[in-house]
Protein backbone atom coordinates (compact mmCIF):
# COMPACT_ATOMS: atom_id res chain seq x y z
CA UNK A 1 0.00 0.00 0.00
CA UNK A 2 1.63 3.03 -0.73
CA UNK A 3 0.95 6.62 0.51
CA UNK A 4 0.64 9.69 -1.44
CA UNK A 5 2.02 12.76 0.62
CA UNK A 6 2.22 15.49 -1.67
CA UNK A 7 -1.88 15.52 -1.53
CA UNK A 8 -4.37 16.95 1.22
CA UNK A 9 -7.46 17.98 1.60
CA UNK A 10 -7.60 21.32 3.50
CA UNK A 11 -11.91 20.62 4.01
CA UNK A 12 -10.87 17.88 7.13
CA UNK A 13 -10.01 21.19 9.05
CA UNK A 14 -12.25 20.58 12.27
CA UNK A 15 -15.58 21.49 11.12
CA UNK A 16 -16.65 23.27 14.62
CA UNK A 17 -14.12 25.85 13.90
CA UNK A 18 -16.43 26.83 10.52
CA UNK A 19 -17.60 30.87 11.78
CA UNK A 20 -21.39 30.67 11.65
CA UNK A 21 -22.75 32.96 9.51
CA UNK A 22 -24.03 36.41 10.60
CA UNK A 23 -26.77 38.73 9.63
CA UNK A 24 -24.41 41.00 8.66
CA UNK A 25 -21.93 38.63 6.79
CA UNK A 26 -25.19 37.12 4.67
CA UNK A 27 -25.56 40.53 3.65
CA UNK A 28 -22.24 40.94 2.32
CA UNK A 29 -21.80 38.29 0.22
CA UNK A 30 -25.63 38.58 -1.22
CA UNK A 31 -24.64 41.37 -3.31
CA UNK A 32 -21.90 39.73 -4.94
CA UNK A 33 -22.20 39.41 -8.86
CA UNK A 34 -22.83 36.35 -9.98
CA UNK A 35 -22.51 35.16 -14.04
CA UNK A 36 -25.68 34.14 -16.25
CA UNK A 37 -26.01 30.41 -17.05
CA UNK A 38 -26.68 29.49 -20.63
CA UNK A 39 -29.36 30.85 -22.28
CA UNK A 40 -32.42 29.97 -23.39
CA UNK A 41 -31.75 29.83 -27.34
CA UNK A 42 -28.26 27.54 -26.25
CA UNK A 43 -30.63 25.11 -24.46
CA UNK A 44 -32.69 24.72 -27.10
CA UNK A 45 -30.33 24.21 -29.61
CA UNK A 46 -27.77 21.61 -27.73
CA UNK A 47 -31.60 19.84 -26.73
CA UNK A 48 -32.55 19.78 -30.33
CA UNK A 49 -32.85 15.89 -30.60
CA UNK A 50 -32.23 15.45 -26.92
CA UNK A 51 -34.82 12.52 -25.32
CA UNK A 52 -37.26 13.98 -22.45
CA UNK A 53 -35.33 11.54 -20.05
CA UNK A 54 -32.42 12.55 -21.04
CA UNK A 55 -33.42 16.10 -20.11
CA UNK A 56 -34.86 15.46 -17.24
CA UNK A 57 -31.54 14.23 -16.14
CA UNK A 58 -29.09 17.15 -17.29
CA UNK A 59 -31.39 19.75 -15.50
CA UNK A 60 -28.78 20.70 -13.56
CA UNK A 61 -26.29 20.86 -16.47
CA UNK A 62 -28.92 22.54 -18.70
CA UNK A 63 -30.00 24.93 -16.01
CA UNK A 64 -26.21 26.22 -14.44
CA UNK A 65 -23.53 25.39 -17.05
CA UNK A 66 -21.60 28.46 -19.01
CA UNK A 67 -23.17 27.95 -22.79
CA UNK A 68 -20.14 27.80 -24.38
CA UNK A 69 -19.34 24.77 -21.82
CA UNK A 70 -22.40 23.45 -22.41
CA UNK A 71 -22.17 22.98 -26.61
CA UNK A 72 -18.48 21.55 -26.02
CA UNK A 73 -19.44 19.41 -23.71
CA UNK A 74 -23.11 18.09 -24.33
CA UNK A 75 -22.11 15.00 -25.95
CA UNK A 76 -20.00 13.86 -23.19
CA UNK A 77 -22.65 14.41 -21.06
CA UNK A 78 -24.90 12.07 -22.58
CA UNK A 79 -22.61 8.76 -22.77
CA UNK A 80 -23.74 5.99 -20.14
CA UNK A 81 -21.16 6.99 -17.65
CA UNK A 82 -22.40 10.32 -17.04
CA UNK A 83 -25.82 9.09 -16.76
CA UNK A 84 -24.18 6.36 -13.93
CA UNK A 85 -23.09 9.13 -12.18
CA UNK A 86 -26.44 11.97 -12.22
CA UNK A 87 -28.22 8.57 -11.14
CA UNK A 88 -25.68 8.20 -8.28
CA UNK A 89 -25.88 11.80 -7.68
CA UNK A 90 -29.41 11.02 -7.06
CA UNK A 91 -29.55 8.26 -5.21
CA UNK A 92 -27.05 10.30 -2.22
CA UNK A 93 -30.12 13.39 -2.48
CA UNK A 94 -32.68 10.73 -1.92
CA UNK A 95 -30.94 8.91 0.83
CA UNK A 96 -30.84 12.79 2.76
CA UNK A 97 -26.98 12.87 1.90
CA UNK A 98 -25.72 16.42 2.03
CA UNK A 99 -23.87 17.07 -1.11
CA UNK A 100 -20.84 19.87 -1.38
CA UNK A 101 -20.80 22.09 -3.16
CA UNK A 102 -24.68 23.49 -3.66
CA UNK A 103 -26.41 21.90 -6.52
CA UNK A 104 -26.35 25.31 -8.02
CA UNK A 105 -22.14 25.92 -7.61
CA UNK A 106 -21.13 22.68 -8.75
CA UNK A 107 -20.23 24.01 -12.68
CA UNK A 108 -19.34 27.64 -10.81
CA UNK A 109 -16.07 27.20 -12.72
CA UNK A 110 -17.79 27.07 -16.10
CA UNK A 111 -19.74 30.25 -15.74
CA UNK A 112 -16.94 31.97 -14.53
CA UNK A 113 -14.42 30.60 -17.03
CA UNK A 114 -15.49 29.59 -20.32
CA UNK A 115 -13.52 27.99 -23.13
CA UNK A 116 -13.10 31.05 -24.82
CA UNK A 117 -11.75 33.31 -21.86
CA UNK A 118 -9.49 29.97 -20.60
CA UNK A 119 -5.99 31.51 -20.68
CA UNK A 120 -4.95 29.24 -17.03
CA UNK A 121 -6.04 25.86 -15.77
CA UNK A 122 -5.31 24.98 -12.35
CA UNK A 123 -6.33 21.66 -11.49
CA UNK A 124 -7.67 20.35 -7.59
CA UNK A 125 -8.67 17.07 -6.72
CA UNK A 126 -12.68 16.89 -5.01
CA UNK A 127 -14.29 20.07 -2.95
CA UNK A 128 -13.55 21.23 0.51
CA UNK A 129 -16.45 18.91 2.22
CA UNK A 130 -17.34 21.22 5.36
CA UNK A 131 -19.77 23.07 5.77
CA UNK A 132 -19.71 26.94 3.58
CA UNK A 133 -16.13 25.85 2.14
CA UNK A 134 -16.91 24.78 -1.69
CA UNK A 135 -18.55 26.59 -4.09
CA UNK A 136 -17.19 25.34 -7.22
CA UNK A 137 -13.76 26.66 -7.75
CA UNK A 138 -10.54 24.30 -6.86
CA UNK A 139 -8.84 26.14 -3.81
CA UNK A 140 -11.31 28.94 -3.39
CA UNK A 141 -13.48 29.28 -0.19
CA UNK A 142 -16.77 31.78 -0.34
CA UNK A 143 -16.17 35.34 1.31
CA UNK A 144 -15.99 35.35 4.83
CA UNK A 145 -14.45 31.49 5.22
CA UNK A 146 -11.04 30.99 6.89
CA UNK A 147 -8.68 30.36 3.71
CA UNK A 148 -7.36 27.02 3.69
CA UNK A 149 -3.68 25.66 4.54
CA UNK A 150 -3.12 24.73 1.08
CA UNK A 151 -4.40 28.10 -0.06
CA UNK A 152 -2.03 30.18 2.44
CA UNK A 153 0.74 28.36 0.69
CA UNK A 154 -0.31 29.79 -2.63
CA UNK A 155 -0.58 32.94 -1.44
CA UNK A 156 2.83 32.48 -0.17
CA UNK A 157 4.41 31.58 -3.20
CA UNK A 158 3.21 33.77 -5.05
CA UNK A 159 4.70 36.41 -3.08
CA UNK A 160 8.03 35.02 -3.53
CA UNK A 161 7.56 34.84 -7.16
CA UNK A 162 5.76 38.45 -7.77
CA UNK A 163 7.11 40.57 -4.66
CA UNK A 164 3.90 43.22 -4.84
CA UNK A 165 1.44 40.79 -4.57
CA UNK A 166 -0.36 41.62 -1.73
CA UNK A 167 -2.14 38.63 0.26
CA UNK A 168 -5.77 39.39 0.65
CA UNK A 169 -8.00 38.36 3.74
CA UNK A 170 -9.92 36.03 2.18
CA UNK A 171 -10.30 32.76 0.09
CA UNK A 172 -12.44 34.04 -2.72
CA UNK A 173 -10.65 33.19 -5.84
CA UNK A 174 -13.55 34.44 -8.44
CA UNK A 175 -10.97 37.71 -9.42
CA UNK A 176 -8.98 35.19 -10.87
CA UNK A 177 -11.55 32.53 -12.57
CA UNK A 178 -13.27 35.96 -14.11
CA UNK A 179 -9.55 37.04 -15.43
CA UNK A 180 -9.41 33.81 -17.33
CA UNK A 181 -7.76 30.99 -14.78
CA UNK A 182 -9.84 28.25 -15.19
CA UNK A 183 -10.33 26.93 -11.14
CA UNK A 184 -11.21 23.47 -12.22
CA UNK A 185 -11.60 20.29 -9.63
CA UNK A 186 -11.36 16.34 -10.79
CA UNK A 187 -13.74 15.80 -8.79
CA UNK A 188 -17.02 17.99 -8.47
CA UNK A 189 -18.45 16.59 -5.71
CA UNK A 190 -18.42 15.20 -2.33
CA UNK A 191 -20.47 14.01 0.34
CA UNK A 192 -20.13 16.38 3.46
CA UNK A 193 -17.65 15.50 5.81
CA UNK A 194 -16.27 12.50 3.89
CA UNK A 195 -13.48 13.23 1.84
CA UNK A 196 -12.70 11.68 -1.58
CA UNK A 197 -16.42 10.13 -1.47
CA UNK A 198 -17.28 10.80 -4.62
CA UNK A 199 -14.20 9.47 -5.97
CA UNK A 200 -14.45 6.85 -9.12
CA UNK A 201 -18.27 7.85 -9.92
CA UNK A 202 -17.74 9.31 -13.32
CA UNK A 203 -16.50 12.82 -12.52
CA UNK A 204 -12.91 12.00 -13.35
CA UNK A 205 -13.88 10.82 -16.87
CA UNK A 206 -15.43 13.79 -17.40
CA UNK A 207 -12.93 16.58 -16.25
CA UNK A 208 -10.30 14.39 -18.45
CA UNK A 209 -12.57 15.08 -21.47
CA UNK A 210 -12.42 19.19 -20.21
CA UNK A 211 -8.99 18.74 -19.85
CA UNK A 212 -8.63 17.10 -23.46
CA UNK A 213 -11.10 19.69 -25.34
CA UNK A 214 -8.79 22.38 -24.02
CA UNK A 215 -5.30 20.80 -25.46
CA UNK A 216 -7.06 20.00 -28.95
CA UNK A 217 -9.27 23.34 -29.26
CA UNK A 218 -7.01 25.54 -27.87
CA UNK A 219 -3.53 26.55 -28.36
CA UNK A 220 -0.96 28.40 -25.90
CA UNK A 221 -2.64 27.50 -22.55
CA UNK A 222 -0.70 27.30 -19.60
CA UNK A 223 -1.78 24.43 -16.81
CA UNK A 224 -0.45 24.40 -13.71
CA UNK A 225 -0.16 20.94 -12.34
CA UNK A 226 0.36 20.51 -8.41
CA UNK A 227 1.23 17.33 -7.06
CA UNK A 228 1.32 13.71 -8.33
CA UNK A 229 -2.63 13.67 -9.01
CA UNK A 230 -2.61 16.69 -11.13
CA UNK A 231 0.89 15.87 -12.75
CA UNK A 232 -0.53 12.39 -13.97
CA UNK A 233 -4.23 13.87 -14.85
CA UNK A 234 -2.13 16.08 -17.26
CA UNK A 235 0.30 13.49 -18.82
CA UNK A 236 -2.32 13.71 -22.04
CA UNK A 237 -1.44 17.35 -22.81
CA UNK A 238 0.61 18.20 -25.79
CA UNK A 239 3.63 20.36 -24.64
CA UNK A 240 4.43 21.95 -28.16
CA UNK A 241 0.70 23.15 -27.55
CA UNK A 242 0.93 24.32 -24.35
CA UNK A 243 3.29 25.42 -21.38
CA UNK A 244 3.02 22.12 -18.43
CA UNK A 245 4.13 23.17 -15.51
CA UNK A 246 4.60 20.84 -12.39
CA UNK A 247 5.37 21.14 -8.62
CA UNK A 248 4.78 19.51 -5.53
CA UNK A 249 1.28 20.05 -3.61
CA UNK A 250 1.12 23.28 -1.55
CA UNK A 251 -0.43 20.93 1.19
CA UNK A 252 1.59 21.73 4.37
CA UNK A 253 2.82 18.01 4.11
CA UNK A 254 4.42 18.91 0.63
CA UNK A 255 5.44 22.90 0.33
CA UNK A 256 8.94 22.80 1.20
CA UNK A 257 9.64 20.42 -1.57
CA UNK A 258 9.74 23.30 -3.65
CA UNK A 259 6.36 24.74 -4.21
CA UNK A 260 7.08 28.31 -2.60
CA UNK A 261 9.76 28.88 -5.27
CA UNK A 262 7.92 27.27 -8.20
CA UNK A 263 7.78 30.72 -9.61
CA UNK A 264 4.58 29.41 -11.73
CA UNK A 265 2.65 32.93 -12.05
CA UNK A 266 5.70 34.79 -13.34
CA UNK A 267 6.36 31.87 -15.47
CA UNK A 268 2.38 31.61 -17.02
CA UNK A 269 2.93 35.68 -17.37
CA UNK A 270 5.83 35.14 -19.22
CA UNK A 271 4.18 32.45 -21.86
CA UNK A 272 1.10 34.23 -22.40
CA UNK A 273 3.22 37.85 -23.38
CA UNK A 274 5.46 35.72 -25.82
CA UNK A 275 2.17 34.01 -27.02
CA UNK A 276 0.07 37.38 -27.40
CA UNK A 277 -2.05 36.89 -24.65
CA UNK A 278 -3.13 39.69 -21.53
CA UNK A 279 -1.22 38.24 -18.70
CA UNK A 280 -2.87 37.83 -15.75
CA UNK A 281 -3.24 40.12 -12.64
CA UNK A 282 -2.30 38.06 -10.04
CA UNK A 283 -3.08 41.08 -7.71
CA UNK A 284 -6.70 41.50 -8.54
CA UNK A 285 -7.66 40.02 -5.39
CA UNK A 286 -7.22 42.54 -3.16
CA UNK A 287 -8.78 45.46 -4.86
CA UNK A 288 -12.18 42.72 -5.91
CA UNK A 289 -14.79 45.02 -5.43
CA UNK A 290 -16.86 41.66 -4.98
CA UNK A 291 -15.67 41.18 -2.14
CA UNK A 292 -15.96 43.03 1.05
CA UNK A 293 -12.33 42.34 3.48
CA UNK A 294 -13.49 42.30 7.02
CA UNK A 295 -11.46 42.23 10.20
CA UNK A 296 -12.54 39.05 10.79
CA UNK A 297 -10.70 36.93 8.28
CA UNK A 298 -7.22 36.85 8.74
CA UNK A 299 -4.51 34.71 7.64
CA UNK A 300 -2.01 33.33 10.16
CA UNK A 301 1.38 33.12 8.54
CA UNK A 302 2.53 29.99 10.59
CA UNK A 303 0.04 26.93 11.17
CA UNK A 304 0.43 23.53 13.20
CA UNK A 305 -0.81 21.11 11.51
CA UNK A 306 -1.26 17.18 12.31
CA UNK A 307 -1.98 14.66 9.63
CA UNK A 308 -4.38 11.76 9.65
CA UNK A 309 -4.61 9.29 6.83
CA UNK A 310 -7.94 8.72 5.14
CA UNK A 311 -8.07 5.11 2.98
CA UNK A 312 -9.63 6.30 -0.77
CA UNK A 313 -12.85 3.87 -0.90
CA UNK A 314 -12.49 2.73 -4.64
CA UNK A 315 -8.81 1.83 -4.41
CA UNK A 316 -5.97 0.73 -2.13
CA UNK A 317 -4.01 4.17 -2.03
CA UNK A 318 -4.03 6.16 1.10
CA UNK A 319 -4.07 9.90 1.05
CA UNK A 320 -2.40 11.78 3.72
CA UNK A 321 -5.28 14.64 4.37
CA UNK A 322 -4.33 17.43 6.67
CA UNK A 323 -6.67 18.23 9.97
CA UNK A 324 -5.97 21.86 11.35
Amino acid sequence: MSKRKDTLDDSSQDSKKQKTTTPKQAFLTSWIKQPSSASGETVTKVTGKMSEEMKKLLKTELETMDGEWLKALVNEMQKPYFAELKKFLATEKSNNKKIFPPETQIYSWSKFTPPSAVKVVILGQDPYHNDGQAHGLCFSVPPNVQPPPSLINIYKGLQNDIPTFQIPKHGYLVNWAKSGVLLLNTVLTVRAHEALSHNGKGWERFTDAIIQYLNEKKTGLVFMLWGGHAIKKGKVINKTRHLVLEAVHPSPLSVHRGFLDCRHWSKANKYLKEHGKEEIEWNCLVENKDVPTTNNVSIKADVEFKAISVIQQDSTSVVEVCDK
